[in-house]
Protein backbone atom coordinates (compact mmCIF):
# COMPACT_ATOMS: atom_id res chain seq x y z
CA UNK A 1 0.00 0.00 0.00
CA UNK A 2 1.48 3.36 -0.99
CA UNK A 3 1.75 6.60 0.93
CA UNK A 4 -1.15 8.35 -0.81
CA UNK A 5 -3.58 5.55 0.01
CA UNK A 6 -2.52 5.61 3.66
CA UNK A 7 -2.97 9.39 3.79
CA UNK A 8 -6.39 9.20 2.11
CA UNK A 9 -7.50 6.57 4.61
CA UNK A 10 -6.19 8.49 7.61
CA UNK A 11 -8.12 11.59 6.52
CA UNK A 12 -11.27 9.41 6.29
CA UNK A 13 -12.24 10.91 2.92
CA UNK A 14 -14.47 7.95 2.02
CA UNK A 15 -15.20 6.68 5.54
CA UNK A 16 -18.71 5.14 5.58
CA UNK A 17 -19.47 6.44 2.09
CA UNK A 18 -21.52 4.17 -0.19
CA UNK A 19 -19.62 2.91 -3.24
CA UNK A 20 -20.92 0.77 -6.09
CA UNK A 21 -18.49 -1.15 -8.29
CA UNK A 22 -19.83 -2.44 -11.61
CA UNK A 23 -18.30 -5.76 -12.59
CA UNK A 24 -17.11 -8.63 -10.41
CA UNK A 25 -14.07 -9.50 -12.48
CA UNK A 26 -10.47 -8.97 -11.42
CA UNK A 27 -10.49 -5.19 -11.99
CA UNK A 28 -13.82 -4.75 -10.22
CA UNK A 29 -12.69 -6.75 -7.21
CA UNK A 30 -9.42 -4.77 -7.09
CA UNK A 31 -11.36 -1.49 -7.10
CA UNK A 32 -13.70 -2.82 -4.42
CA UNK A 33 -10.75 -3.85 -2.27
CA UNK A 34 -9.21 -0.38 -2.56
CA UNK A 35 -12.53 1.22 -1.60
CA UNK A 36 -12.86 -1.08 1.41
CA UNK A 37 -9.33 -0.14 2.50
CA UNK A 38 -10.35 3.51 2.19
CA UNK A 39 -13.28 2.91 4.54
CA UNK A 40 -16.21 2.79 2.11
CA UNK A 41 -19.19 0.46 2.21
CA UNK A 42 -19.03 -1.33 -1.14
CA UNK A 43 -21.62 -3.07 -3.26
CA UNK A 44 -20.28 -5.00 -6.24
CA UNK A 45 -22.94 -5.41 -8.93
CA UNK A 46 -22.64 -7.69 -11.94
CA UNK A 47 -25.28 -8.26 -14.62
CA UNK A 48 -24.38 -11.94 -14.83
CA UNK A 49 -26.64 -13.74 -12.38
CA UNK A 50 -24.65 -16.95 -12.88
CA UNK A 51 -21.22 -15.73 -11.84
CA UNK A 52 -18.43 -18.29 -11.45
CA UNK A 53 -17.82 -19.29 -7.85
CA UNK A 54 -14.34 -17.77 -7.94
CA UNK A 55 -15.85 -14.31 -8.50
CA UNK A 56 -18.32 -14.80 -5.67
CA UNK A 57 -15.53 -15.95 -3.36
CA UNK A 58 -13.32 -13.00 -4.34
CA UNK A 59 -15.95 -10.48 -3.25
CA UNK A 60 -16.72 -12.44 -0.07
CA UNK A 61 -13.01 -12.33 0.83
CA UNK A 62 -13.19 -8.53 1.04
CA UNK A 63 -15.00 -8.81 4.36
CA UNK A 64 -18.21 -7.40 5.83
CA UNK A 65 -17.81 -3.98 4.21
CA UNK A 66 -18.40 -5.49 0.75
CA UNK A 67 -21.35 -7.38 -0.69
CA UNK A 68 -22.28 -8.77 -4.09
CA UNK A 69 -25.49 -8.36 -6.11
CA UNK A 70 -25.66 -10.47 -9.27
CA UNK A 71 -28.33 -10.12 -11.92
CA UNK A 72 -29.82 -7.35 -14.09
CA UNK A 73 -28.89 -3.86 -12.90
CA UNK A 74 -31.59 -1.74 -11.27
CA UNK A 75 -31.88 1.94 -10.47
CA UNK A 76 -32.20 1.08 -6.77
CA UNK A 77 -28.65 -0.35 -6.74
CA UNK A 78 -27.21 3.08 -7.54
CA UNK A 79 -29.70 5.47 -5.93
CA UNK A 80 -27.65 6.20 -2.80
CA UNK A 81 -24.17 5.80 -4.30
CA UNK A 82 -21.55 8.40 -3.41
CA UNK A 83 -19.27 6.96 -6.09
CA UNK A 84 -19.80 4.47 -8.92
CA UNK A 85 -16.70 2.71 -10.29
CA UNK A 86 -16.83 0.99 -13.70
CA UNK A 87 -14.68 -2.02 -14.57
CA UNK A 88 -12.65 -1.62 -17.82
CA UNK A 89 -15.07 -3.54 -20.06
CA UNK A 90 -18.20 -1.68 -18.92
CA UNK A 91 -19.27 1.26 -21.14
CA UNK A 92 -21.35 3.80 -19.25
CA UNK A 93 -24.00 3.77 -22.00
CA UNK A 94 -25.05 0.32 -20.87
CA UNK A 95 -26.05 1.82 -17.53
CA UNK A 96 -27.74 5.05 -18.57
CA UNK A 97 -31.22 3.81 -17.68
CA UNK A 98 -30.21 2.93 -14.10
CA UNK A 99 -27.92 5.88 -13.38
CA UNK A 100 -30.59 8.57 -13.65
CA UNK A 101 -30.19 9.53 -9.97
CA UNK A 102 -26.37 9.58 -10.05
CA UNK A 103 -24.55 12.79 -11.09
CA UNK A 104 -22.08 12.20 -13.91
CA UNK A 105 -19.18 13.43 -11.78
CA UNK A 106 -19.71 10.48 -9.41
CA UNK A 107 -19.22 7.86 -12.14
CA UNK A 108 -15.55 6.99 -12.73
CA UNK A 109 -13.47 4.24 -14.31
CA UNK A 110 -11.36 1.89 -12.22
CA UNK A 111 -8.39 3.60 -13.87
CA UNK A 112 -9.57 7.01 -12.61
CA UNK A 113 -9.99 5.73 -9.06
CA UNK A 114 -6.49 4.25 -9.10
CA UNK A 115 -4.98 7.40 -10.64
CA UNK A 116 -5.74 9.38 -7.48
CA UNK A 117 -2.97 7.42 -5.77
CA UNK A 118 -0.22 7.37 -8.40
CA UNK A 119 3.27 8.42 -7.24
CA UNK A 120 5.44 7.24 -10.15
CA UNK A 121 5.82 8.36 -13.79
CA UNK A 122 3.17 6.88 -16.09
CA UNK A 123 3.36 5.76 -19.71
CA UNK A 124 -0.21 5.12 -20.92
CA UNK A 125 -0.92 3.50 -24.28
CA UNK A 126 -4.18 3.47 -26.21
CA UNK A 127 -5.29 2.86 -29.79
CA UNK A 128 -7.56 0.55 -31.71
CA UNK A 129 -4.91 -2.10 -32.39
CA UNK A 130 -1.52 -3.05 -30.99
CA UNK A 131 -2.06 -1.84 -27.41
CA UNK A 132 -1.12 -5.07 -25.65
CA UNK A 133 1.93 -5.72 -27.83
CA UNK A 134 3.23 -2.16 -27.46
CA UNK A 135 2.52 -1.96 -23.72
CA UNK A 136 4.36 -5.23 -23.17
CA UNK A 137 7.25 -4.09 -25.39
CA UNK A 138 7.61 -0.81 -23.47
CA UNK A 139 7.77 -2.75 -20.21
CA UNK A 140 10.35 -5.12 -21.70
CA UNK A 141 12.58 -2.25 -22.87
CA UNK A 142 12.37 -0.53 -19.50
CA UNK A 143 13.26 -3.75 -17.66
CA UNK A 144 16.18 -4.43 -19.98
CA UNK A 145 17.51 -0.90 -19.37
CA UNK A 146 17.55 -1.37 -15.60
CA UNK A 147 14.19 0.13 -14.63
CA UNK A 148 11.49 -1.60 -12.60
CA UNK A 149 8.25 -1.15 -14.53
CA UNK A 150 4.76 -2.19 -13.53
CA UNK A 151 2.94 -3.35 -16.67
CA UNK A 152 -0.83 -3.67 -16.44
CA UNK A 153 -4.02 -1.67 -16.48
CA UNK A 154 -6.38 -3.09 -19.08
CA UNK A 155 -4.13 -6.17 -19.30
CA UNK A 156 -2.78 -8.37 -16.55
CA UNK A 157 -2.85 -6.79 -13.10
CA UNK A 158 -5.33 -3.93 -12.54
CA UNK A 159 -3.74 -0.70 -11.35
CA UNK A 160 -5.82 -0.71 -8.14
CA UNK A 161 -4.42 -4.14 -7.29
CA UNK A 162 -0.84 -3.03 -7.89
CA UNK A 163 -1.20 0.06 -5.71
CA UNK A 164 -2.39 -2.04 -2.79
CA UNK A 165 0.60 -4.37 -3.07
CA UNK A 166 4.24 -4.11 -2.09
CA UNK A 167 5.93 -4.68 -5.47
CA UNK A 168 8.24 -1.71 -6.17
CA UNK A 169 8.05 0.05 -9.51
CA UNK A 170 9.90 3.01 -11.02
CA UNK A 171 7.46 3.48 -13.91
CA UNK A 172 3.82 2.50 -14.45
CA UNK A 173 3.17 1.23 -17.99
CA UNK A 174 -0.56 1.03 -18.63
CA UNK A 175 -2.72 -0.22 -21.46
CA UNK A 176 -5.88 1.87 -21.43
CA UNK A 177 -9.15 1.39 -23.31
CA UNK A 178 -11.70 3.85 -24.64
CA UNK A 179 -14.20 2.66 -22.02
CA UNK A 180 -11.78 3.53 -19.23
CA UNK A 181 -10.81 6.88 -20.72
CA UNK A 182 -14.40 7.93 -21.29
CA UNK A 183 -14.87 8.13 -17.52
CA UNK A 184 -11.55 9.70 -16.49
CA UNK A 185 -11.44 13.29 -15.26
CA UNK A 186 -8.09 13.55 -13.47
CA UNK A 187 -5.92 10.77 -14.93
CA UNK A 188 -2.82 12.31 -16.55
CA UNK A 189 0.09 10.28 -17.94
CA UNK A 190 3.59 11.70 -18.20
CA UNK A 191 3.79 10.02 -21.61
CA UNK A 192 0.61 9.27 -23.54
CA UNK A 193 0.69 7.13 -26.68
CA UNK A 194 -1.96 6.85 -29.39
CA UNK A 195 -1.11 3.99 -31.74
CA UNK A 196 -3.86 4.22 -34.35
CA UNK A 197 -7.58 4.70 -34.76
CA UNK A 198 -10.15 2.80 -36.81
CA UNK A 199 -13.67 1.42 -36.56
CA UNK A 200 -14.11 -0.66 -33.40
CA UNK A 201 -16.51 -0.94 -30.46
CA UNK A 202 -19.26 0.67 -32.54
CA UNK A 203 -21.61 -1.73 -30.80
CA UNK A 204 -20.90 0.38 -27.67
CA UNK A 205 -19.88 3.86 -28.82
CA UNK A 206 -22.53 5.98 -30.49
CA UNK A 207 -20.30 6.76 -33.46
CA UNK A 208 -16.67 7.20 -34.52
CA UNK A 209 -16.53 10.74 -33.14
CA UNK A 210 -17.48 9.58 -29.65
CA UNK A 211 -14.92 6.77 -29.90
CA UNK A 212 -12.13 9.16 -30.95
CA UNK A 213 -13.08 11.68 -28.26
CA UNK A 214 -12.71 8.92 -25.66
CA UNK A 215 -9.25 8.02 -26.97
CA UNK A 216 -8.09 11.64 -27.00
CA UNK A 217 -9.21 12.06 -23.40
CA UNK A 218 -5.90 10.37 -22.56
CA UNK A 219 -4.13 13.65 -23.43
CA UNK A 220 -6.67 16.16 -22.11
CA UNK A 221 -4.98 16.94 -18.79
CA UNK A 222 -1.37 16.74 -19.90
CA UNK A 223 0.83 19.81 -19.45
CA UNK A 224 3.68 21.18 -21.62
CA UNK A 225 6.08 19.10 -19.48
CA UNK A 226 4.37 15.91 -20.65
CA UNK A 227 4.71 14.06 -23.96
CA UNK A 228 2.02 12.98 -26.43
CA UNK A 229 3.27 10.32 -28.86
CA UNK A 230 1.01 10.41 -31.91
CA UNK A 231 0.83 8.63 -35.30
CA UNK A 232 2.00 10.74 -38.22
CA UNK A 233 -0.76 9.15 -40.31
CA UNK A 234 -3.28 11.07 -38.17
CA UNK A 235 -1.40 14.36 -38.02
CA UNK A 236 -3.61 16.27 -40.43
CA UNK A 237 -6.78 15.22 -38.60
CA UNK A 238 -5.41 15.74 -35.10
CA UNK A 239 -3.82 19.13 -35.65
CA UNK A 240 -7.26 20.61 -36.24
CA UNK A 241 -8.25 19.59 -32.69
CA UNK A 242 -7.38 21.32 -29.44
CA UNK A 243 -7.02 18.15 -27.36
CA UNK A 244 -3.76 18.55 -25.40
CA UNK A 245 -1.14 20.98 -24.13
CA UNK A 246 1.57 18.29 -24.16
CA UNK A 247 4.65 18.34 -26.35
CA UNK A 248 3.66 16.36 -29.44
CA UNK A 249 5.94 13.75 -30.97
CA UNK A 250 4.81 12.35 -34.33
CA UNK A 251 6.02 8.90 -35.37
CA UNK A 252 5.75 6.57 -38.36
CA UNK A 253 6.97 3.03 -39.19
CA UNK A 254 10.77 2.99 -39.37
CA UNK A 255 13.64 0.52 -39.71
CA UNK A 256 15.44 1.92 -36.67
CA UNK A 257 15.24 -1.44 -34.83
CA UNK A 258 15.29 -5.13 -35.76
CA UNK A 259 12.72 -7.40 -34.09
CA UNK A 260 12.21 -10.89 -35.60
CA UNK A 261 9.39 -11.51 -33.14
CA UNK A 262 7.22 -8.69 -34.51
CA UNK A 263 6.69 -8.99 -38.28
CA UNK A 264 4.87 -6.51 -40.48
CA UNK A 265 4.77 -2.76 -41.08
CA UNK A 266 2.17 -2.22 -38.35
CA UNK A 267 4.64 -3.65 -35.85
CA UNK A 268 7.39 -1.35 -37.12
CA UNK A 269 5.02 1.47 -36.20
CA UNK A 270 4.36 -0.07 -32.77
CA UNK A 271 8.10 -0.42 -32.16
CA UNK A 272 8.72 3.21 -33.10
CA UNK A 273 5.92 4.34 -30.79
CA UNK A 274 7.43 2.28 -27.96
CA UNK A 275 10.84 3.85 -28.61
CA UNK A 276 9.45 7.38 -28.53
CA UNK A 277 7.73 6.58 -25.23
CA UNK A 278 10.77 5.12 -23.46
CA UNK A 279 13.18 7.70 -24.86
CA UNK A 280 11.10 10.37 -23.11
CA UNK A 281 12.15 8.71 -19.83
CA UNK A 282 15.84 8.56 -20.69
CA UNK A 283 16.30 5.15 -22.34
CA UNK A 284 19.10 5.22 -24.91
CA UNK A 285 18.81 3.94 -28.46
CA UNK A 286 21.41 1.23 -27.78
CA UNK A 287 19.49 0.00 -24.74
CA UNK A 288 16.27 -0.07 -26.75
CA UNK A 289 17.84 -1.80 -29.76
CA UNK A 290 19.14 -4.71 -27.70
CA UNK A 291 15.81 -5.13 -25.89
CA UNK A 292 13.74 -4.95 -29.07
CA UNK A 293 15.93 -7.52 -30.81
CA UNK A 294 15.23 -10.03 -28.04
CA UNK A 295 11.50 -9.39 -27.76
CA UNK A 296 9.21 -12.33 -28.48
CA UNK A 297 5.72 -11.61 -29.81
CA UNK A 298 2.66 -12.28 -27.71
CA UNK A 299 0.51 -15.37 -27.70
CA UNK A 300 -2.57 -15.07 -29.97
CA UNK A 301 -1.15 -12.04 -31.84
CA UNK A 302 0.31 -13.06 -35.21
CA UNK A 303 1.78 -16.09 -33.45
CA UNK A 304 3.30 -18.69 -35.77
CA UNK A 305 2.35 -22.11 -34.39
CA UNK A 306 4.40 -24.13 -36.86
CA UNK A 307 3.96 -26.03 -40.11
CA UNK A 308 2.25 -29.23 -41.14
CA UNK A 309 2.77 -30.59 -44.63
CA UNK A 310 4.54 -27.32 -45.48
CA UNK A 311 1.48 -25.27 -44.48
CA UNK A 312 2.10 -22.54 -41.89
CA UNK A 313 -0.51 -22.02 -39.15
CA UNK A 314 -0.71 -18.56 -37.56
CA UNK A 315 -2.78 -17.72 -34.48
CA UNK A 316 -4.02 -14.12 -34.54
CA UNK A 317 -7.08 -14.68 -32.38
CA UNK A 318 -6.53 -11.30 -30.72
CA UNK A 319 -7.60 -9.69 -33.98
CA UNK A 320 -11.08 -8.45 -33.12
CA UNK A 321 -11.55 -5.78 -35.79
CA UNK A 322 -10.97 -5.26 -39.49
CA UNK A 323 -7.77 -3.21 -39.24
CA UNK A 324 -6.08 -5.86 -37.10
CA UNK A 325 -6.92 -8.50 -39.69
CA UNK A 326 -5.60 -6.28 -42.48
CA UNK A 327 -2.29 -5.95 -40.64
CA UNK A 328 -2.02 -9.69 -40.06
CA UNK A 329 -2.70 -10.57 -43.71
CA UNK A 330 0.01 -8.15 -44.80
CA UNK A 331 2.61 -9.52 -42.38
CA UNK A 332 3.56 -12.59 -44.41
CA UNK A 333 4.44 -13.30 -48.04
CA UNK A 334 2.56 -16.60 -48.35
CA UNK A 335 -0.81 -17.31 -49.97
CA UNK A 336 -3.39 -16.90 -47.21
CA UNK A 337 -6.31 -19.14 -46.31
CA UNK A 338 -8.13 -16.89 -43.86
CA UNK A 339 -10.43 -17.76 -40.95
CA UNK A 340 -13.09 -15.13 -40.16
CA UNK A 341 -16.09 -15.18 -37.86
CA UNK A 342 -17.54 -14.26 -34.48
CA UNK A 343 -19.27 -11.23 -33.00
CA UNK A 344 -18.82 -8.39 -35.50
CA UNK A 345 -18.07 -5.03 -33.85
CA UNK A 346 -18.65 -2.72 -36.79
CA UNK A 347 -16.89 -1.25 -39.79
CA UNK A 348 -16.92 -1.71 -43.55
CA UNK A 349 -15.91 -5.26 -44.52
CA UNK A 350 -14.91 -4.03 -47.97
CA UNK A 351 -11.95 -2.29 -46.29
CA UNK A 352 -10.34 -5.74 -46.18
CA UNK A 353 -10.33 -6.06 -49.96
CA UNK A 354 -7.10 -4.18 -50.78
CA UNK A 355 -5.13 -6.34 -48.33
CA UNK A 356 -6.76 -9.60 -49.43
CA UNK A 357 -6.40 -9.11 -53.18
CA UNK A 358 -3.38 -11.00 -54.42
CA UNK A 359 -2.90 -12.67 -51.02
CA UNK A 360 -6.06 -14.52 -49.98
CA UNK A 361 -6.82 -17.69 -51.93
CA UNK A 362 -9.68 -18.91 -49.74
CA UNK A 363 -11.81 -17.70 -46.82
CA UNK A 364 -13.28 -20.00 -44.21
CA UNK A 365 -16.07 -18.53 -42.10
CA UNK A 366 -17.11 -19.95 -38.74
CA UNK A 367 -19.65 -19.11 -36.07
CA UNK A 368 -21.47 -15.77 -36.13
CA UNK A 369 -21.32 -12.86 -38.63
CA UNK A 370 -21.61 -15.21 -41.62
CA UNK A 371 -23.85 -12.83 -43.58
CA UNK A 372 -21.60 -9.83 -42.95
CA UNK A 373 -18.54 -11.48 -44.45
CA UNK A 374 -20.32 -13.34 -47.25
CA UNK A 375 -21.89 -10.11 -48.50
CA UNK A 376 -18.64 -8.16 -48.29
CA UNK A 377 -16.18 -10.73 -49.63
CA UNK A 378 -18.09 -13.54 -51.35
CA UNK A 379 -18.02 -12.00 -54.82
CA UNK A 380 -14.21 -11.91 -54.97
CA UNK A 381 -12.95 -14.97 -53.05
CA UNK A 382 -13.79 -18.65 -52.66
CA UNK A 383 -15.68 -18.68 -49.38
CA UNK A 384 -17.49 -21.22 -47.22
CA UNK A 385 -19.07 -21.38 -43.77
CA UNK A 386 -18.84 -23.95 -40.99
CA UNK A 387 -20.60 -23.74 -37.61
CA UNK A 388 -17.36 -24.28 -35.67
CA UNK A 389 -13.76 -23.12 -35.88
CA UNK A 390 -12.59 -26.73 -35.99
CA UNK A 391 -14.75 -27.52 -39.01
CA UNK A 392 -13.48 -24.47 -40.87
CA UNK A 393 -9.81 -25.24 -40.08
CA UNK A 394 -10.15 -28.82 -41.31
CA UNK A 395 -11.71 -27.71 -44.60
CA UNK A 396 -8.97 -25.15 -45.22
CA UNK A 397 -6.30 -27.71 -44.37
CA UNK A 398 -7.79 -30.21 -46.79
CA UNK A 399 -7.71 -27.62 -49.59
CA UNK A 400 -4.29 -26.11 -48.79
CA UNK A 401 -1.03 -26.87 -50.59
CA UNK A 402 2.55 -26.66 -49.32
CA UNK A 403 3.63 -23.02 -49.05
CA UNK A 404 0.19 -21.77 -47.98
CA UNK A 405 -0.66 -20.16 -44.65
CA UNK A 406 -3.80 -20.83 -42.62
CA UNK A 407 -4.39 -17.64 -40.66
CA UNK A 408 -6.84 -17.27 -37.79
CA UNK A 409 -7.43 -13.51 -37.79
CA UNK A 410 -11.19 -13.38 -37.27
CA UNK A 411 -11.83 -9.59 -37.18
CA UNK A 412 -14.46 -10.18 -34.50
CA UNK A 413 -15.01 -10.67 -30.81
CA UNK A 414 -15.27 -14.30 -29.73
CA UNK A 415 -18.27 -14.31 -27.44
CA UNK A 416 -20.54 -16.28 -29.75
CA UNK A 417 -18.60 -19.44 -28.89
CA UNK A 418 -15.77 -18.64 -26.46
CA UNK A 419 -15.15 -16.78 -23.21
CA UNK A 420 -12.60 -14.55 -24.93
CA UNK A 421 -10.00 -14.35 -27.68
CA UNK A 422 -7.50 -16.36 -25.61
CA UNK A 423 -9.82 -19.35 -25.37
CA UNK A 424 -10.46 -19.10 -29.12
CA UNK A 425 -6.71 -18.99 -29.74
CA UNK A 426 -6.09 -21.98 -27.48
CA UNK A 427 -8.75 -23.94 -29.36
CA UNK A 428 -6.98 -23.13 -32.62
CA UNK A 429 -3.72 -24.35 -31.09
CA UNK A 430 -5.42 -27.60 -30.07
CA UNK A 431 -6.88 -28.10 -33.54
CA UNK A 432 -3.47 -27.51 -35.11
CA UNK A 433 -1.81 -30.00 -32.77
CA UNK A 434 -4.37 -32.69 -33.60
CA UNK A 435 -4.33 -32.33 -37.40
CA UNK A 436 -2.78 -35.33 -39.18
CA UNK A 437 0.25 -34.85 -41.40
CA UNK A 438 0.97 -36.45 -44.76
CA UNK A 439 -2.33 -35.36 -46.37
CA UNK A 440 -0.93 -33.14 -49.09
CA UNK A 441 0.91 -33.94 -52.28
CA UNK A 442 4.48 -32.73 -52.09
CA UNK A 443 4.49 -32.52 -48.31
CA UNK A 444 7.97 -33.01 -46.91
CA UNK A 445 9.53 -32.96 -50.38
Amino acid sequence: MNRLIRDFRERKVLKNHDAVVVGAGRSGVAAAKLLVVLGANVTVVDANKNLPQRNIDAVAALGPSARLEAGPHTEAQFRHADIVVLSPGVPVKRLESVLTAVPERKVVAELELASWFIERPVIAITGTNGKTTTTTLVGHILSASGRRPFVGGNIGTPLCEHLLGDTPADVLVLEVSSFQLQNCRMFKPDVGVLLNFSANHLDYHADMEEYLHAKLNLFARQTPEDVAVLPAAMREALETRDFTRARKVWYAPMDRFVCPGLPGEHNRANIEAAWQAVSALGVTVDEAAEAVREFVGLEHRIQALGEKDGILFVNDSKSTNLDATTAAVQSFGRPVRLLLGGVFKGGDVSSLLPALRGRAVQIGLFGAAREVFEQGLGDEFPIFWEPSLEGAVKRLYADAVPGDMILLSPATASFDAYSGYAERGRDFQRIFAELPEGMHEGAGA
